[in-house]
């Protein structure tokens, strides 16, 4: 019997057992987008099991909205070509092609949202939008967030419509504000009464949704806008939005960030607001399942600004209270060892995910919770913490609380593994205590003798093997490869900013550094400075604190020699620049350097950083007005009048004034003949020896 014809390949064998599962009854189901137990794929392109979490129960299926028609979907696409190149006359032709899309965008708001070619536009509508429109696209969308937001592209939609809407509230507060003595009636629909609606929708499905890989971005904005956090922070911007987010932007205008990096203004209503999802979150969820969150990959970040939150606003109150989030997730007091509490939180210190909410517990618990959990969970074992690369980051945000007597007591138990950590390249532990010593006022010394053993007693063998000079440079390797190596070596970049930390610290760790850089020889000067993470090493010793006069003028000399070659290198460029301020005090050698760069001016003009160092050094103005030029270079104001030029005016006016009767101090001869008339810089008061 002749064998039946099959395509070969994977892709064509998991075809065939699809259609054989579909073709038998109680065949399995397709894992759908809202199954708890589906695999999800979180930011980072690490996948889970839904099944290793505690379950939550989910707001029911998405429904479907509808697809557009090939015409709509052709018409959409050219607008969202020409509000991408914003290539208008002017101000009202925008407006005006504005107003032509809404119109024809009317009813079908959802669908474009939902689809995936066009849910651009309709972030690039919402980015040039007034605030009349945003209100009026809010409400089109009104009941729909809870499914939107699950949505992979209309998820999106809702961050961008949030995100613009909240300086609305601000605005509308301020005028109602300045318009309450006037006889104004209030508008029907407030941004503010928008957003209130949007918590109300989304209130009771918090848990599921922070779980969710596309609604927990949107939930972390709400939450954000509610709490009157600046939109676009360091820190915030992390927690809001994944490295893998498609950025919509403007070619030729992008939107006013001005009230998105300051505070805001929010009413009372949204502080309410927070309560109560927060309430409504630990009312549904138990410990265990609060917990399960914690160590989830995308609920965590959500959790991580309602404990903030809590913190910033409570405080205390809340760290006390048996139904806050701290204390269900936290709740024994104190969380001695032994306890749930404190296994609990042993667990987070080693998590990746988990160990986030561990920093969000040491940096922002109040003054006597953070006592309690220092001595209780961290203090016993600060050497085992600092080794680890994840739990590190939470003793180093522990470190940066402590006060003077509990760091030096630290300082001196995290000592004798200083050369440990070296080894492993773990030196933000290192960093952060050199930088909380300066602060607190603790003696270092011990520190440096650490540091001094871990790299080395030779100066020159010290600086090369903390800043890993000559290790992956080479001059047979492209510079492309050079720069590959450095980019994937992120224990060059540690290393470097502990050293330029330990030049902030006058005194022996100073000159660890300082010393190292003076003992080496001209090949080893000009690779620390073509080196891209030791160059800025050098750069801080030119401009650190501190008496370093007498350092400066031991290696300008050196490096005046190189400046030519420096001026031209994408690198060390801005060593020269730094020249400047590592000058400060010495005109003759600042001068010297203008010298240099002067006889190389057409080889400096070549280069993009050669006119860079050109200009910053002003150049030109030494050209054409050298004595301006010297002027500045010796600290003076251009134009000023000197010092002798200041004496010459005060004895005129002292002459002029005395005038008509004979001053007091001037010289005669002793036949009495006329006075010596002392001029110039000669011009001082003389004693009368008549």
């Amino acid at each position: 019997m002749p064998k039946e014809h099959k395509k070969r390949g994977r892709r064509e064998e998991k075809k065939r057992k699809r259609e054989q599962d579909e073709d038998q009854p109680g065949s399995k189901r397709r894992k759908s987008e809202d199954d708890t137990d589906a695999e999800i794929i979180v930011d980072n392109g690490q996948q889970i099991d839904g099944a290793d979490h505690t379950p939550i129960p989910g707001p029911g299926e998405i429904p479907f909205y509808g697809l557009l028609d090939e015409e709509e979907q052709e018409y959409f696409k050219r607008a969202d070509s020409m509000l991408e190149l914003d290539q208008f006359n002017d101000a009202e032709e925008r407006a005006l092609f504005l107003a032509n899309v809404y119109k024809e965008a009317n009813g079908k708001e959802l669908k474009i949202a939902n689809s995936q070619s066009c849910s651009r536009l309709m972030e690039r509508l919402i980015l040039m939008s007034t605030p009349n429109q945003l209100k009026a696209l809010f409400q089109k969308l009104s009941g729909h967030f809870l499914h939107l937001a699950q949505h992979r592209f209309a998820s999106h939609c809702c961050e961008t419509l949030f995100t613009r809407s909240a300086p609305i509230v601000s605005e509308e507060i301020t005028a109602l504000t300045e318009a309450s003595s006037s006889d104004q009636t209030k508008e029907t629909t407030t941004a503010e009464q928008l957003f209130l609606d949007v918590s109300k929708e989304l209130e009771d499905n918090l848990g599921y949704l922070m779980a969710d890989q596309f609604a927990s971005h949107t939930l972390r904005v709400l939450i954000v806008v509610l709490s009157g956090r600046p939109l676009v922070d360091a820190h915030t911007t992390t927690l809001l939005q994944s490295r893998k987010k498609e950025h919509i932007t403007l070619n030729s205008r992008e939107p006013s960030t001005s009230a998105s990096t300051s505070t805001r203004t929010v009413p009372d209503s949204f502080q309410h607001a927070l309560d109560r999802m927060t309430k409504s979150m630990v009312a549904d969820l138990d410990t265990t399942s609060l917990r399960a969150l914690a160590s989830h990959p995308v609920a965590n970040p959500p959790l991580q600004l309602l404990l903030d939150l809590e913190f910033r606003r409570s405080g205390k109150s809340k760290a006390k209270d048996t139904n806050s989030l701290f204390r269900k997730l936290l709740p024994d007091d104190p969380p001695d060892e032994g306890t749930d509490s404190a296994s609990f939180f042993n667990a987070m210190l080693y998590d990746p995910i988990g160990s986030h909410l561990c920093e969000v517990l040491v940096t922002n618990s109040p003054g006597k919770t953070f006592k309690v959990l220092y001595q209780s969970l961290i203090h016993e074992k600060l050497q085992s913490l600092a080794k680890n690369e994840t739990a590190s980051y939470v003793l180093i945000k522990a470190l940066e609380r402590l006060n003077k007597e509990d760091l030096e007591r630290a300082m001196h138990e995290l000592c004798p593994q200083i050369e440990l950590l070296a080894e492993r390249s773990r030196t933000s532990v290192v960093k952060c205590l050199v930088e909380r010593c300066q602060v607190r006022g603790v003696n270092t010394e011990p520190l440096a003798v650490a540091l001094k053993e871990a790299y080395g007693q030779h100066p020159t063998e010290r600086l090369n093997k903390m800043l890993k000079l000559g290790l992956s440079s080479s001059e047979s390797m492209s510079e492309e490869r050079q720069k590959h190596i450095e980019s994937h070596d992120p224990s060059k970049a540690h290393t470097s900013l502990l050293a330029q930390s330990m030049l902030d610290v006058p005194g022996t760790l100073q000159d660890l550094i300082i010393e190292g850089i003076l003992s080496l020889d001209n090949t080893g000067l000009q690779q620390m400075v073509k080196d891209r993470s030791a160059t800025h090493v050098l750069q801080k010793s030119l401009a650190c604190a501190g008496d370093t006069i007498r350092y400066r003028r031991m290696i300008m000399p050196r490096l005046a020699s190189m400046t030519a070659d420096l001026a031209t290198d994408p690198v060390a460029s801005h060593v020269v620049d730094a020249f400047w301020k590592g000058t400060e005090g010495l005109p003759f050698i600042r001068e010297k350097l203008a010298e240099h760069l002067m006889q190389h001016e057409a080889t400096l003009r070549e280069s993009a950083p050669g006119r860079a160092v050109w200009r910053n050094w002003q150049m030109d103005t030494y050209k054409t007005k050298r004595f301006d030029w010297m002027a500045e270079a010796k600290g003076r104001i251009p134009g000023a009048k000197t010092g002798i030029e200041l004496a010459r005016e005060r004895y005129a006016n002292q002459k002029s004034g005395l005038s008509g009767s004979k001053p007091k101090g001037n010289m005669t001869r002793k036949g009495g003949g006329k006075p010596f008339q002392l001029t110039g810089a000669n011009a001082v008061l003389t004693v009368d020896r008549s």
